[in-house]
């Protein structure tokens, strides 16, 4: 993955998620940490939300993480794809410590932690010039 696009996903934290079940799209918000290790994004949702519902039964998602400016030679952002899997047992470990590492908060509430696997990643990077792009797929 283009160093760019690490560093942008690394400095922000907030995706928003777009799901899909039954042919009926979902949007909603969620605080992850980037595993560089294998190109993915941790979060936690509790099983019961809408956005958990849709992505138990379709694992198929997109996001983008993006910074909020109005002026037009700063603009960036991502748009990804991914996969959605629960994380269990022996691969909770590591991604919970730097989930709580990132959120202390979620060391006092039952957290469950899911992984979008991304499959996909177009940034535009307009600090590199006017409409760049920088792609990316696994």
């Amino acid at each position: 993955m283009d160093k760019a696009i690490v560093e942008f996903i690394n400095k922000h934290y907030l995706l928003a998620l777009a799901t899909s079940k039954d042919n009926l799209v979902y949007c909603c918000n969620v605080y992850y940490v980037f595993n560089q290790d294998n190109n993915s994004l941790i979060f936690s949702s509790d099983t019961k939300t809408k956005h958990a519902q849709d992505f138990i039964a379709n694992p198929n998602v997109a996001g983008t993480i993006a910074l909020e400016t109005k002026e037009i030679s700063k603009i960036q952002g991502v748009q990804l794809l991914g996969k959605i899997k629960e994380l269990k047992a022996e691969e909770l470990k590591i991604p919970k410590e730097q989930y709580v590492k990132a959120y202390p908060y979620a060391r006092l509430m039952e957290t469950h932690l899911w992984e979008m696997e991304l499959t996909f990643a177009k940034m535009t990077h307009n600090r590199l010039g006017f409409g760049k792009k920088l792609i990316w797929e696994s």
